[in-house]
């Protein structure tokens, strides 16, 4: 059974990861909707450059299910996947600090609805749905992942949920992401289970039997000394960029506090955000790769200097030719939101034994299970 069979619908889709992962494991996209004009100019030229009607640019509020279908050639019930990561600020911590997002009162959260609302309305078999790990958390967000879980199960599907870590899985980057399992009228399939190991600032014990981490060297250490592909705005100058050539790789700001032992400390303990002056460390996988990261914000290179675009790329698992539309501020951006296309196309594999009805569902045991309202 070739990809045409498994016609698929991306929603919120970015620059593209996911969608990409999702064609590699077998899936035809038909349609993309995603509202950022350089974000749709990168799913056009690599995805659909013969087929540009195939990205919406619009708002997915703009879009009415039959626009989307019609997109799509499509009727209902004949996409085999529905496809999504809505944008992850209502549910970052990062945003906590704001009273009206810790009430779960942010406007962007609405936009879960809308992915069910698609869900719901095309009926495919399966869908797949992508966002940060703290839409789980028992905070704020507990109103919101609680109605977008009883939505799909309102709507005939079974849902499944896990948090998964993106350098378990080959991806150099230690990158967390919840990751959300609907499946019609059958138990969803397990998630993938973890092909690589090694030790985190959380996890300082690793699994022998399987593949060590890849490392940051390991896919950008080729590109250190690329002076051809210096760019302008890598330098990081200003009132604390000229303390990186003394913070070691792999270290932060804390380098710099008394608790340390610095004999001139700089900051006070834990008074900054672990990314602030962090630098990678070449022999273990990089930390999560910011979207809009500020001017001391990492990581950064252990070469001392902002990462470059084909290296934020490499540590995405993107393709080196993956054409990024737009300003370099704009590529960090597409690129820091993407879900790492190696990860999606694992994560996605067992959705497709599932659609084609090859899946051994019969041993299953969710390892962290969704509550409902209802079970709260």
């Amino acid at each position: 059974m070739g990809p045409s069979s498994l016609p698929a619908i991306s929603l919120f889709s970015g620059v593209g990861g996911l969608d990409l992962g999702v064609r590699q494991a077998g899936f035809d996209i038909k349609a993309c909707v995603e509202s950022e004009p350089d974000a749709a100019a990168s799913l056009r030229v690599n995805h659909f450059a013969d087929q540009p009607q195939r990205v919406l640019n619009k708002s997915i509020l703009e879009v009415s299910t039959d626009e989307l279908l019609q997109a799509c050639e499509l009727q209902v019930g004949e996409a085999a996947l529905v496809i999504g990561g809505p944008p992850c600020t209502p549910f970052s911590k990062s945003g906590y600090w704001l009273e009206y997002k810790r009430r779960g009162l942010d406007p962007d959260a609405t936009l879960l609805d809308e992915f069910t609302r698609v869900v719901r309305e095309t009926q495919p078999r399966v869908a797949l749905l992508e966002n940060v790990h703290g839409l789980r958390y028992t905070n704020h967000n507990v109103r919101p992942f609680t109605r977008l879980v009883d939505q799909l199960q309102d709507a005939g599907y079974n849902v499944s949920s896990e948090v998964l870590n993106a350098a378990d899985y080959g991806v150099p980057q230690l990158r967390k992401r919840l990751f959300v399992y609907a499946v019609r009228d059958e138990i969803p399939p397990p998630f993938p289970l973890p092909t690589h190991s090694g030790w985190s600032e959380t996890r300082r014990s690793f699994d022998e039997t399987l593949t060590p981490y890849v490392t940051a060297h390991d896919v950008i250490g080729d590109l250190a000394e690329r002076e051809d592909l210096a760019e302008p705005e890598e330098e990081a100058g200003g009132k604390y960029g000229g303390l990186l050539p003394e913070i070691p790789p792999g270290d932060n700001y804390l380098y710099f506090t008394a608790k340390r032992g610095h004999p001139k400390p700089l900051f006070g303990w834990r008074t900054r955000y672990w990314t602030f002056l962090l630098k990678l460390d070449p022999n273990r996988p990089s930390t999560t790769i910011q979207a809009q990261p500020g001017p001391y914000v990492g990581p950064f290179h252990w070469k001392n200097r902002r990462l470059r675009a084909l290296e934020v790329k490499r540590l995405q698992t993107f393709p080196d030719d993956y054409a990024v539309v737009g300003s370099r501020r704009s590529a960090q951006i597409q690129l820091g939101n993407a879900v790492p296309p190696l990860l999606a196309r694992l994560v996605v594999e067992p959705l497709r034994k599932t659609a084609l009805g090859t899946a051994d569902t019969a041993t299953y045991q969710p390892r962290l299970p969704v509550t409902s309202a209802a079970g709260a």
